[in-house]
């Protein structure tokens, strides 16, 4: 947003309409679009059709109009129609932020094809016009908005400005060729050589967004990406952000690759080089595709080594993305972490919950039998600061602990049985509940522990599903126990007290009961 546009939006008089007073005439402030109208807004574009514009009110009224649009709401054809001959009129202005708010307007109303004739001159100036700014945004406009034969009339342009001295406007260049592709191809694929003078361009960006629309040519053909890859992998690519989008082009290549014996090595090498890059974001993509391969321990040491060294780094960005990188690892191949462990006990006290929740769940992955107590304590300290996204992973790993080591099944179930009872979502409580269920099946021994602990949950569950789910799975399990007498209690009582859903599901739980177990029936 431009400067004085955010200047005026907190300006007083801005403000007053969205200032509201509690009960204790404290301010509460709200948003600057708050309680805006669109029939109040698209009287205020008239504004637009003023002799003299005024700049800054009429970037307001843009400002409000591209909230509304992006809040969902929806204009009408002539609406649309009466609010984009409107802004046309405001090419006439000079000022620098409203014209950005004007492109941004044209793309957002994305005008029919009788309709965009009326800007394609105003934009095609822009694109020729000496502010890079202007060529830039005109440029990604007008390809948004131009149907394939208006496409050719400019393509001359296009071409020039992908290899245009600026890099702003040969990224802008680059980006639009991208959108383009999709539904003009063979037009695109005739920028080749200019693509690829861009892809050895010294800026960043440029190279970046040369690779990204130079793979999508040819990602039909695999011998050509094969060829771009062997071609790229030599050196040349120097932007880090162009060397991520060529380590995931590399790996894709590798895996779809039929001959493992000459073909991987070279390509495979490439990512092994990778994890000695001075940029972190390169280390970090090379790892990671590392680890999504088949590959060998010894093929794979390197990978885990990088990551446990980003796992002590002062950024908690690089913290978080190599714990979730060997969370991932740690699901097939939980041997491969284990030496990372010492690292990741350092990082359950993290003071980025997600970076602790994370390193839990792959210690509970990859720790042995002994550590489950010691672990578990830990878990139960900060599971109230996390999210239910992160809870519900936590449980799953629990779970697959638990199967994984069943003679600590009553600490891992007591647990559970706490968790229902704290404050969560529905998914977060259905998780814990599939998760007592799953164990059940798993291990005999803790059949009657988990019953008890699903009827103790029925008994204040707020979820509807979750308490036919638990009924129902009584009426299949508890029958079946030493004494099943001891789960009538909890079953009668959500037919007095509960819905007619979960009534009905008792009536039917309390029915099995009777017909499978003689004794109560009396």
């Amino acid at each position: 947003m431009p400067r004085s546009l955010a200047g005026d939006l907190t300006d007083p008089e801005m403000a007053q309409p969205y200032m509201k007073k509690d009960d204790d005439d404290s301010d509460i402030e709200y948003s600057p679009f708050f309680g805006i109208e669109k029939g109040a807004v698209l009287q205020e574009a008239r504004a637009f059709h003023d002799p003299q514009l005024d700049a800054r009110r009429c970037s307001q009224v843009i400002t409000k109009l591209l909230y509304l649009i992006n809040q969902g709401e929806s204009f009408t054809k002539v609406e649309a129609t009466e609010v984009f001959f409107a802004v046309t009129k405001l090419f006439q202005s000079n000022d620098a932020g409203l014209r950005r708010l004007v492109y941004l307007m044209i793309k957002e109303l994305s005008p029919s094809s009788d309709e965009v004739f009326i800007v394609t001159s105003s934009l095609m100036k822009d694109m020729n016009s000496k502010t890079d700014m202007y060529r830039a945004n005109a440029i990604r406009v007008l390809c948004r908005i131009i149907d394939g034969n208006l496409l050719t009339q400019i393509e001359r342009y296009l071409k020039q400005a992908i290899v245009d001295k600026n890099p702003v406007v040969a990224s802008a260049a680059l980006v639009s060729g991208i959108h383009l592709l999709q539904a003009n191809p063979e037009i695109v694929k005739r920028w080749s050589n200019e693509v690829q003078e861009a892809v050895q361009s010294r800026a960043a960006l440029v190279q970046f967004h040369g690779l990204a629309l130079l793979h999508q040519t040819r990602q039909n053909d695999r011998l050509a990406v094969s060829k771009l890859v062997s071609s790229l992998t030599r050196g040349s690519v120097r932007s880090p952000l162009a060397q991520c989008l060529l380590i995931r082009y590399t790996s894709q290549v590798i895996r779809e690759s039929s001959n493992t014996q000459s073909g991987d090595r070279p390509f495979f090498d490439y990512l092994e080089s990778c994890l000695r890059h001075k940029a972190e974001m390169v280390i970090l993509e090379a790892a990671r595709k590392i680890t999504e391969m088949d590959v060998t321990s010894r093929e794979l040491a390197p990978a885990i080594t990088v990551l446990q060294l980003f796992l002590s780094s002062s950024k908690p960005v690089l913290r978080f993305a190599a714990v979730r990188t060997l969370n991932k690892v740690a699901i097939t191949r939980p041997l491969a972490v284990t030496n990372c462990n010492v690292d990741l006990e350092s990082l359950m006290s993290d003071q980025n919950r997600s970076i602790a929740t994370l390193a839990i769940t792959t210690l509970l992955k990859t720790g042995n039998e002994s550590s489950v107590d010691r672990l578990m304590k830990q878990i139960t300290s900060f599971m109230s600061d996390i999210s239910d996204e992160f809870k519900i992973v936590v449980i799953e790993a629990i779970r697959s602990l638990c199967l994984k080591f069943p003679l600590k099944y009553r600490s891992m179930m007591i647990f559970l049985s706490n968790s229902l009872r704290e404050e969560g979502g529905f998914e977060y409580k259905k998780a814990i509940v599939d998760s007592i269920v799953t164990l059940i099946g798993a291990i005999p021994d803790a059949k009657e522990i988990g019953l008890l602990h699903l009827c103790e949950f029925i008994e204040d569950c707020e979820f509807t599903y979750l308490s036919s789910q638990i009924l129902h799975f009584l009426g299949n399990e508890g029958p079946r126990t030493s004494d099943p007498s001891r789960y009538i209690r909890y079953i009668y009582n959500r037919v007095i007290l509960e819905n007619p859903t979960v009534r009905a599901s008792a009536v039917s739980t309390l029915a099995k009961f009777g017909a499978l177990v003689d004794e109560l029936k009396v």
